[in-house]
C-alpha cells in the first residue's frame, strides 16, 4: 500500500501549529513569528483532545507551570539568550532520569520516584531550551517492545487502538506520530527505538554508541548496548534533536563529538544498499514485510542507489546467543537489586525475571566467549561496508499485533523461545555500534505501518541521515497518522 490510511481512532485534524516540522517551529520561535506561549498551548490542547485515546503521555505536568515555562521561553528569546530548542515542548521517555519530575521506569516499584538530577541529554535539552511537559509511556524497565505496564497501562498505535504501539520508545513514537509532540527522545538496546517508529510512520535513529553520553550511571563500560537517541516526524527534525543530544561528556567515558549532524540530504552518488532481507530465510518474516520494505528499496533506486541482495557468512544463531548473553549480563545483572528483595521481586514482570535468571546462570567464560562473538560480527559489518555504503532490513520481523497480546509467540510457523527474540532483526546494529535509522516503508492491506532499517558503518551518523533524508524526498506520504 502505497498511501497512508486514516487513523482508526476517530481524532479531529490537528492545529496548523501541531503540524509544523520541529525546525519550523524553532524558527518561528527565534523569530518572534509565533511565541512559545503560542505553540505550547497549542500542543497542550493537542494533548487534551488526543491523549486519552492513546495514553502515550504520562506524568503531564500542571497546565499553567508549562504555560510559565513559556513565557520564560519567550523572554530568554526577547534578550537573544534563546537555544536550539527554545519555546518546543517535549516529553522525555520514561526510562530517563527528570529532576523533579516523576519517574516511574513503568514500574510499580518506582510509581512515585522523583529523581533529583537529570540523564545527562535532559540536562542537554534543558539547556538548549526545551520545555519538559511530561513523560513518555514504556513497558516495565523498557522490556520488551511493546507498551505497556502496570503503573499506566497499554499505549495503542497511531494508527488502531487495538493493536500494540511497539517499544519500549512507543509512547513517544505515539506522540510524534499524533502530532502531540514535536520532537521526542527514546532509547534503544534491540529495537526500541527502530520499532516503534515503524510502526507508526515516523523516523527513529539508533546512533553509533557513544555519540549521545549515556548515564548518570553506575555502570560507565560494560552497559554499552542501550543507547538514547532522536525520533522525529522528518528526518531534519531528528538531526536538530540529535545535535543538541549527542557530543562528549566526561561523565560518559565511551562518549565521543560526532560534529555537524545536519542532513544535508545529498548522499554520494550512486551510493550502494546491501539487502540483507531475512538472511537467507535465518528470520521467520510475517507475510507482506519482505514486500514492503522491497517497495521502499525501490524508492531509493529511483534516487540513483543500487541495491543488492548480500547474505554473510555468519553462525547467527551463535550471535543471537551472544546477545542473550549480552543482555542478560546487563538488564538482567542490574535488575538484580530488585530479584535479591522479596517484596519487589514479586513485582517485577516476568521479562525482568527471566533476564535475572539468566544473568545468575552466567560465568565470565561466558560473557567473554559473547564479547568475542560480538567482535567478530562487528568485523563481518565492517567487511560488508567495504562493499557497501549502508545495509537494509525490516524494522521488525511483524506488523503491529493485538494491543492485549504480550508478545508475538510465532512468527511464520515458527516458535520464538523468548520475550525478544521476534525481535532479533533490530540485534544487528545493537551488536556491531552502527548507526541505524528507522524510516517508513509502508502499510498492508489492513493499514498496518512498517518501516525499513538503513544501517550505516560506525560513526557515520550524518552520511546516514544523508540517505534517510534522500528517502524521505521519495517518500509518496507524510510520516505521522494525521
Amino acid at each position: 500500500m502505497n498511501s497512508k490510511p486514516t487513523s482508526k481512532h476517530g481524532i479531529a485534524p490537528t492545529s496548523d501549529i501541531c503540524a509544523m516540522p520541529a525546525v519550523e517551529l524553532a524558527e518561528a520561535i527565534r523569530a518572534r513569528t509565533l511565541s512559545s506561549r503560542e505553540v505550547v498551548g497549542a500542543y497542550l490542547d493537542r494533548i487534551d483532545a488526543v491523549n486519552g485515546k492513546v495514553n502515550a503521555i504520562v506524568s503531564l505536568r500542571p497546565r499553567d507551570a508549562i504555560l510559565r515555562d513559556a513565557d520564560a521561553a519567550d523572554a530568554a528569546i526577547a534578550s537573544g539568550t534563546g537555544g536550539a530548542l527554545t519555546g518546543l515542548p517535549i516529553a522525555i521517555k520514561d526510562l530517563a532520569l527528570t529532576k523533579g519530575l516523576r519517574t516511574t521506569f513503568g514500574s510499580p516499584i518506582f510509581r512515585d520516584h522523583i529523581p533529583v538530577e537529570d540523564e545527562l541529554f535532559v540536562e542537554r535539552l534543558r539547556a538548549a531550551g526545551a520545555i519538559i511537559v511530561g513523560k513518555t509511556n514504556t513497558p516495565e524497565f523498557g522490556l520488551g517492545s511493546h507498551t505497556y505496564n502496570p503503573v499506566f497501562g497499554a499505549t495503542a498505535n497511531a494508527f488502531d487502538p487495538v493493536l500494540s504501539a511497539g517499544g519500549s520508545s512507543g509512547g513517544a513514537a505515539v506522540a510524534l506520530a499524533l502530532d502531540m509532540m514535536p520532537l521526542a527522545d527514546g532509547s534503544d538496546f534491540g529495537g526500541s527505538l527502530r520499532n516503534p517508529a515503524g510502526w507508526n510512520n515516523v523516523y527513529g535513529l539508533r546512533p553509533s554508541q557513544g555519540l549521545v553520553p549515556a548515564g548518570p550511571t553506575n555502570d560507565a563500560f560494560l552497559a554499552q548496548m542501550g543507547i538514547e537517541g532522536p525520533m522525529g516526524r522528518s528526518v531534519a527534525d531528528v538531526a536538530l534533536l540529535l545535535s543538541v543530544q549527542a557530543g562528549h561528556d566526561p561523565r560518559a567515558p565511551m562518549s565521543f563529538d560526532g560534529g555537524d549532524l545536519r542532513s544535508t540530504g545529498m548522499p554520494p552518488r550512486g551510493f550502494k544498499v546491501g539487502w540483507l532481507g531475512n538472511l537467507g530465510g535465518h528470520l521467520p518474516m510475517e507475510n507482506g514485510v519482505l514486500a514492503l520494505c522491497e517497495e521502499a528499496l525501490a524508492r531509493l533506486e529511483a534516487e540513483g542507489a543500487s541495491v543488492e541482495p548480500v547474505l554473510p557468512v555468519f553462525d547467527f544463531e551463535a550471535l543471537w546467543n551472544a546477545f542473550m548473553t549480552l543482555r542478560h549480563a546487563t538488564s538482567g545483572a542490574g535488575l538484580k537489586e530488585h530479584f535479591d528483595d522479596p517484596a519487589r521481586r514479586a513485582l517485577l514482570k516476568p521479562e525482568a525475571v527471566f533476564e535475572v535468571e539468566g544473568a545468575l546462570r552466567l560465568s565470565a567464560i561466558d560473557v567473554h566467549a559473547a564479547t568475542v562473538k560480538r567482535t567478530a560480527w562487528y568485523q563481518t559489518m565492517l567487511s560488508l561496508f567495504e562493499r557497501f555504503d549502508v545495509l537494509a532490513l525490516p524494522s521488525a520481523a511483524v506488523f503491529p499485533f493485538d494491543i492485549n497480546a504480550h508478545w508475538p509467540k510465532e512468527i511464520a510457523g515458527r516458535t520464538m523461545t523468548s520475550y525478544h527474540r521476534w525481535l532479533e532483526v533490530c540485534s544487528y546494529a545493537t551488536l556491531a555500534a552502527c548507526p541505524a535509522v528507522s524510516v517508513p516503508a509502508g502499510f498492508d492491506a489492513r493499514g498496518r505501518p512498517m518501516g525499513l532499517q538503513l544501517i550505516g558503518p560506525p560513526r557515520s551518523d550524518r552520511a546516514l541521515l544523508d540517505i534517510a533524508a534522500l528517502y524521505e524526498q521519495a517518500l509518496p506520504w507524510t510520516p505521522g497518522a494525521c
